[in-house]
């Protein structure tokens, strides 16, 4: 959450001539609702099962650069389902990062509470070690230009023989 997905796998997308896709927009077209509404109606459970089933399809196209949720790699599922789809690139940021870049932002449910702070610590440790376990390439993102991570990971693909330097 606010390690900067969406912005840098826009851009990413753009430097390599791919198409983009954002799974948590994909979500909320396909339910007609917000995020917020759909934690609100349906509970994180709900959410969780509405997110596996797009990342189940949207994993198995070609020719993109898909960002996910932050929680997307809660699920074993979604784990597999990106790991055989293709190269994963962990954005890994600070708390204080987060914290910075998602403090103003109402669209975050898990967010809205007393101590955001403390909901994301909680969220690291859970998350990071699955995170690192599925990723391909970890890349840091903290107080960097979202430009200079795309270089990074364009080259880092290039390293990799997943794209032709």
């Amino acid at each position: 959450m606010g390690a900067g997905k969406t912005t840098i796998g826009r851009l990413l997308a753009q430097e390599l001539k791919l198409s983009f896709i954002d799974s948590d927009r994909e979500i909320e077209e396909r339910a007609g609702a917000n995020i917020p509404w759909i934690f609100d109606v349906e509970g994180e459970e709900g959410f969780r099962n509405r997110e596996q089933a797009v990342i189940a399809e949207l994993a198995t196209r070609d020719n993109q650069v898909m960002a996910t949720g932050g929680g997307a790699v809660l699920r074993e599922a979604n784990r597999q389902a990106l790991a055989a789809g293709g190269f994963v690139v962990y954005l890994q940021t600070s708390v204080e990062q987060q914290l910075d870049r998602t403090s103003r932002d109402k669209n975050r449910p898990l967010l809205q509470n007393d101590n955001p702070r403390a909901v994301l610590e909680k969220l690291m440790a859970e998350r990071d070690p699955l995170y690192q376990a599925v990723c391909d390439l970890l890349i840091r993102t903290d107080k960097r230009h979202p430009r200079g991570v795309v270089s990074t990971i364009v080259r880092q693909l290039a390293r990799n023989n997943v794209i032709k330097p």
